[in-house]
């Protein structure tokens, strides 16, 4: 069997205005995360109210759009947007780094927690279990764009990607799937009686581990040394969550 990507990335065409299916996956993922935290919230089981939650998903977004961007500009691809600057705005065509991102809400909720005088661990771990499954939405936008190809494969479920030679893993795919198992895992322990930081750190281990395993199959944009960048970051992401886990276990 022959798998070939034709899918249309542009959902519904209104002339001057497109809306695409990478946007919708994004709306997808904030919609998801926001009734999550509301439904934890009413049962009282969140460590924040519903107006703060309101505000929180503001900062956050808002954090995760800027520092992915930027991600993408700095890391991945510089040279392109130097060169065509007015394409640093254009989101809905893809292009977002999630090292970027992870960066860009840390830095928003750190500035939202001391404004409301919140324990950043605490809300770290409310909202890294929907965030897991929102990471679903934002690779199957990859995969609808056809953008973030894996590597050549002679497996049956190998894919032609537009613009691409040869047949290719649909990473985009694997990492949609690993994201919800992650989710499974963070969701059906939620209710433990952990120290505050140990979901964000588990998941932060978690995460890491399987986006290095991926990144084997996914077509590398820039290597450092042996590593592709996404394993290089992911070493860092891993760290940080081993300290983490080991500063919560002992504090």
């Amino acid at each position: 069997m022959v798998w070939v990507h034709n899918l249309n990335p542009i959902l519904l065409d209104l002339g001057p205005v497109q809306i695409r299916w990478y946007g919708l996956m994004w709306v997808l993922g904030f919609l998801f995360t926001y009734w999550y935290v509301r439904q934890r919230i009413k049962q009282g089981k969140a460590p924040l109210n519903l107006e703060e939650l309101d505000s929180m998903m503001v900062w956050g977004t808002l954090g995760v759009l800027i520092g992915a961007r930027l991600g993408e500009i700095l890391i991945y691809r510089f040279p392109y947007y130097l060169a065509s600057p007015l394409k640093v705005f254009a989101v809905w065509e893809g292009g977002l780094s999630f090292h970027g991102a992870l960066v860009g809400i840390l830095v928003a909720a750190w500035f939202w927690c001391r404004k409301y005088k919140k324990d950043l661990l605490q809300i770290a771990d409310t909202f890294v279990i929907p965030l897991a499954l929102a990471n679903t939405f934002g690779r199957l936008g990859n995969f609808i764009n056809g953008e973030l190809p894996g590597r050549l494969t002679t497996l049956p479920w190998g894919m032609q990607f537009p613009g691409v030679e040869g047949f290719r893993h649909p990473s985009q795919l694997y990492e949609a799937a690993y994201n919800v198992v992650l989710f499974a895992i963070l969701h059906f322990n939620r209710d433990k009686k952990w120290k505050p930081g140990s979901f964000f750190a588990l998941w932060l281990m978690l995460y890491a581990v399987a986006r290095f395993i991926t990144e084997f199959f996914r077509e590398p944009e820039i290597y450092v040394g042996l590593l592709t960048m996404g394993q290089f970051l992911n070493v860092f992401v891993f760290a940080a969550g081993l300290g983490l886990w080991l500063y919560v276990r002992r504090k």
